[in-house]
């Protein structure tokens, strides 16, 4: 079992500890059933530091790990960095036009192969002139996806979106007061909103690795813009300060605006800690024509990295899911996987064995007309009594009785950040 000193920043420690190996293996240990119907790869995205540690978490060389699936079978993993060093592209990762790309947001995207390979950086032919966020939103009735970059420099924020070929068709900038740190937005049918919050460039920090802190200061406000053109500037609604890393979803609501978060009380006072990550909960923003912001906490659970079925991106939804975090333990991490329910505002979860820590889990639907919940977990735990990893496959309509599949791997997935299952249809991405 890995020992590491408790001195070390928690990023360095356990499972969070990089791995020095790319490895390749088809001869994969199988527990339970794979649903027959997976047919793709789901890949995960975090950071990999070369050298062992990195001033930050965030800050490590970028890693994909994935595992293909087929027929009921496991057919690979593979893990590889993504290469080139112009990008640590360490954050994320999303397929879109024919293209799969290695995402983090002070870069533009890294194009990689259907077996992770990397084909270099990706700009839309010479159009895109910013960063390119981690987590840019495909809207499921278009096809088209919607970005942002943002810079320590004006323009601070620029908002963009290609079409469902691939074409870069807009680039807006967006007024914000200030550099903030602006790590997702979200979208519904008819709006853009962005989260102006007091989480700043510190050009002090900047030797640390990662430098944001808090702002007493700067404010909290969210900008709401028209989809379109965007010929008329963001409408802003002040909030209480805050900080948000990870939207849930966010719809429209006859006259008000719905927009679920996971969210921080505060973030980064003085920068970063290396020795615990704060706690975060579920709320809801409920905003009227006259600007009114309703605030709702939903949930007591400390969570983080919430996902939502992807055709219902920026629409109406019941289902959501996130991963506890643990805050006895400072917010790392957890073994317990939890499904809301906001339309009866419950909640279920499945605690894995002792000893388990998960990383995120995305929802992939079990077919392009099954319901909202009929469909699959797909994400990658740790087991410390194995000292190895596994994917794990989750029947979202019966989370309780546990995993309907384990795939064990020869080796482990550090904890890293989002994943996503990619159809086979999808890779023929990267290939062009």
């Amino acid at each position: 079992m890995m020992e590491t000193p408790a001195a070390r920043p928690f990023y360095a420690q356990g499972n969070f500890a990089p791995v020095e190996r790319e490895v390749t293996s088809g001869a994969l240990e199988v527990e339970g059933a794979i649903p027959p119907n997976l047919d793709g790869v789901y890949i995960r995205n975090g950071p990999n530091p070369a050298r062992g540690e990195s001033p930050y978490w965030f800050t490590g060389e970028g890693m994909l790990h994935g595992v293909a699936l087929s027929g009921g079978a496991a057919s690979w993993y593979r893990n590889r960095y993504v290469g080139e060093g112009k990008s640590a592209a360490n954050t994320s990762v999303v397929a879109h036009a024919g293209r799969l790309f290695a995402l983090v947001e002070n870069a533009v995207p890294t194009q990689v192969g259907a077996e992770l390979e990397t084909l270099g950086q990706y700009d839309f032919g010479g159009r895109l002139k910013t960063p390119f966020t981690a987590h840019p939103i495909v809207d499921p009735a278009t096809g088209e996806m919607h970005f942002f970059g943002y810079s320590p420099m004006a323009p601070y924020l620029t908002y963009h979106r290609a079409d469902a070929a691939g074409v870069l068709q807009q680039s807006t900038a967006v007024d914000v007061k200030g550099p903030t740190m602006m790590h997702a937005f979200v979208l519904t049918d008819a709006q853009a909103i962005f989260m102006d919050l007091p989480v700043v460039f510190d050009w002090a920090l900047a030797a640390r690795g990662m430098p944001f802190c808090w702002s007493d200061d700067y404010g909290a406000r969210l900008g709401l813009a028209r989809l379109g053109p965007m010929s008329e500037p963001a409408r802003w609604v002040d909030i209480d300060p805050c900080y948000v890393f990870h939207p849930l979803n966010a719809f429209e609501d006859g006259a008000e605006t719905v927009i679920d978060v996971v969210r921080y009380d505060e973030m980064w006072r003085g920068g970063p800690p290396a020795d615990r990550f704060e706690s975060a909960y579920l709320y809801r923003w409920r905003i009227g024509q006259d600007g009114r912001v309703h605030e709702q906490r939903l949930d007591d659970r400390s969570i983080e990295f919430p996902r939502v079925d992807p055709r219902r991106a920026g629409l109406p939804y019941r289902f959501g899911y996130a991963v506890r975090t643990d805050e006895a333990g400072g917010g790392i991490g957890s073994g317990t996987v939890v499904k809301y329910d906001l339309e009866t505002g419950g909640a279920a979860e499945y605690v894995f064995p002792d000893g388990t820590l998960l990383s995120e889990l995305a929802f992939t639907p079990a077919s392009a007309a099954a319901g909202e919940d009929e469909g699959w977990l797909i994400g990658y735990i740790y087991s410390r009594a194995r000292d190895t990893s596994a994917l794990v496959i989750l029947d979202a309509q019966a989370l309780a009785k546990g995993p309907v599949a384990t795939v064990w791997l020869p080796q482990r997935v550090p904890q890293g950040f989002h994943g996503a299952w990619i159809d086979a249809e999808s890779l023929g991405a990267g290939r062009g």
